[in-house]
């Protein structure tokens, strides 16, 4: 019997060509538990990233709101700054007392309410209006959002205090 001379398969074509379990073993791929796990791990990154930028989205506007908050209330503190206070006249803007509120509205739309108390006698208890003879006021200026909008600041109102003497 003549023997014929069989070429030896190297072993990656043999890996290729043998087949195991449906496929051949020299390929590799990911289960479908792999994928679903996979899958599960980047939902869960995604809603994370959503969340900070929602987060974040509140958050600014919560600034935003508190920064027009505060532009309001320097505009209030420069009328009140501008008015007078002589000995001989006293604006009704710094007459003693608690002013009813007052609501501010800006070209977008928002709306702001505006306080004012003017104490006479800043170093007695409770608010002195004008019955009380004085050189030196305490007025507080508060401003808050008619509503509230997004943003845990918005709920917080921005207040100044601001002291005038008689000036000649």
């Amino acid at each position: 019997m003549k023997t014929f001379y069989k070429p030896k398969m190297s072993r990656a074509y043999r890996n290729r060509t043998q087949v195991s379990e449906g496929k051949a073993s020299g390929e590799s791929g990911f289960t479908l538990i792999e994928v679903a796990v996979a899958m599960v791990v980047i939902m869960v990154a995604v809603l994370g990233v959503f969340l900070t930028i929602t987060y974040a989205i509140t958050y600014n506007a919560g600034n935003y709101s508190r920064a027009q908050s505060l532009a309001v209330l320097q505009g209030e503190a420069e009328q009140i700054r501008s008015a007078k206070f002589t000995p001989s006249y006293t604006d009704p803007i710094v007459q003693g007392g608690t002013q009813a509120d007052r609501t501010v509205s800006l070209p977008n739309g928002t709306q702001y309410v505006i306080s004012t108390v003017v104490d006479n006698d800043p170093y007695t208890a409770g608010v002195q209006d004008e019955t009380v003879p004085t050189s030196y006021k305490e007025i507080t200026i508060t401003a808050r959002a008619a509503e509230m909008g997004p943003g845990w600041q918005t709920a917080v109102p921005t207040r100044v205090v601001l002291r005038r003497v008689k000036s000649n």
